[in-house]
């Protein structure tokens, strides 16, 4: 999966569009939920040596965020990183290259959303505690 397709997908099953809020990286991409603005992807570009690989041409990639299990999990398969430029213990980075299956892309992407979507607000039962 590349990243027009990714966009694409994201539009698809989120209907959401990304946004680019900083000028000085205008291909940085920011995908948020409605609700509460809260980020479930960034999609970046960034010199392959930062990642850990050879060469210094760009990389499109995208953070997630995960589930420390699944982050531990997931460690060692190709192109999948600790998080670029964000928390290592709660996120993920993936390349855009091919070298991970669309079916690991959407179900990172589905797990991100949903850890980041709005809570559901529990009301106040005063008086209720029993019933």
């Amino acid at each position: 999966m590349n990243r027009e397709e990714l966009e694409a997908y994201i539009l698809n099953h989120y209907s959401t569009e990304p946004d680019y809020p900083w000028a000085d990286t205008p291909r940085a991409a920011v995908f948020r939920h409605v609700a509460n603005r809260k980020w479930f992807a960034l999609m970046i570009e960034v010199p392959r040596d930062k990642l850990g690989l050879a060469g210094t041409e760009k990389l499109d990639i995208v953070n997630f965020k995960c589930d420390p299990i699944l982050i531990s999990s997931l460690r060692g398969e190709t192109g999948i990183f600790p998080a670029y430029h964000m928390n290592k213990a709660s996120w993920i980075t993936v390349a855009l290259d091919g070298s991970v299956p669309a079916e690991t892309i959407e179900l990172l992407l589905d797990v991100s959303y949903e850890l980041t979507k709005p809570k559901p607000r529990r009301k106040a039962a005063k008086g209720k505690e029993n019933e």
